[in-house]
């Protein structure tokens, strides 16, 4: 399954953006043709124990935080009680939901360092019923240095997680663009781990070290995490090489890429500035509807 780093994928020289229309986009397009209907999720009696969900890429602008925060709401939207946790020192998931972590006396960092602090004590609510939030801003940019001479380093977050699991059923952790230690801390907390990867050639040949990293923490930390899925980001079928680039993904994954694709759109930078999930700000959007559906693959795993 997995890429090597050193192996280019065969992708052709890309070519200028063609048009598609009619019958011949839905043969061109391979995402279109992977597209199966899905079932609707089954209400909830009750809530929890979480499922811990990594959102993992250590090559950074590939959509990570914007999916982060857009399937959260969409499965809130599916019933679903959901807890975001911004593992990034930018902060970039506090903002994007209109939390001014910069002016918080508490975030994530003090949950990790902190003994008495705990994840109850630093989350906040959001717009959204039953979507929560544990802020991050540049106070998190210690904690990579501070965790190394802390006994079990890599199992902080696991530990501080467990305060708070029953609560919900989908715990998303933002990670930050890099595989340093506060990445290996989601991983070990994790039991599963969405790759959003843009379809472009770097990116494609990034992911081998990635999945190296997560069969590493798989096999020395926690043998249960596995990869939910590679979700392709910042699609468009007007390119050639973006084409070429998601059936390489695809024919290197199978069916671990996830039939959901979501596509390039104005809509998502709105969003950011708005400080609203897509699902709220664009909800009859095609970028909320494929969200939508990604929620329902996700409560399918």
């Amino acid at each position: 399954m997995a890429i090597r780093g050193d192996a280019a994928p065969a992708v052709t020289r890309p070519r200028d953006t063609e048009p598609e229309m009619g019958g011949t986009a839905s043969k061109q397009d391979p995402a279109r043709a992977r597209q199966r209907p899905l079932p609707e999720p089954r209400p909830l009696t009750q809530h929890g124990p979480a499922q811990v969900i990594a959102m993992c890429n250590q090559k950074g602008g590939v959509g990570k935080t914007t999916s982060t925060i857009n399937l959260g709401a969409a499965l809130v939207e599916h019933g679903r009680k959901v807890l975001l946790i911004d593992l990034d020192p930018q902060g970039a998931l506090s903002v994007g939901l209109g939390v001014p972590a910069q002016n918080l006396d508490r975030t994530i960092y003090n949950a990790l360092m902190e003994r008495r602090t705990t994840l109850a004590d630093v989350r906040v609510p959001t717009d959204i019923p039953g979507l929560d939030l544990v802020p991050s801003n540049i106070d998190l940019s210690a904690a990579e240095v501070q965790l190394v001479s802390e006994v079990a380093r890599e199992q902080t977050l696991l530990r501080v997680l467990a305060d708070v699991r029953d609560e919900y059923d989908y715990v998303l952790i933002d990670c930050q663009p890099s595989l340093g230690l506060l990445t290996v801390n989601a991983l070990t907390a994790a039991q599963g781990v969405i790759i959003p990867l843009e379809c472009e050639f770097f990116s494609l040949r990034g992911v081998a070290l990635l999945v190296d990293t997560i069969e590493k923490v798989k096999e020395r930390l926690n043998p249960g995490l596995e990869i939910s899925g590679i979700l392709a980001t910042m699609y468009d079928t007007r390119t050639v090489h973006c084409r070429e680039v998601f059936s390489r993904v695809v024919e290197a994954f199978g069916d671990t890429v996830f039939q959901t694709v979501i596509h390039r759109t104005v809509r998502f930078p709105e969003t950011t500035v708005a400080g609203q999930p897509i699902t709220t700000w664009a909800p009859t959007s095609s970028g909320a509807a494929a969200f939508r559906d990604l929620a329902k693959e996700v409560i399918a795993l």
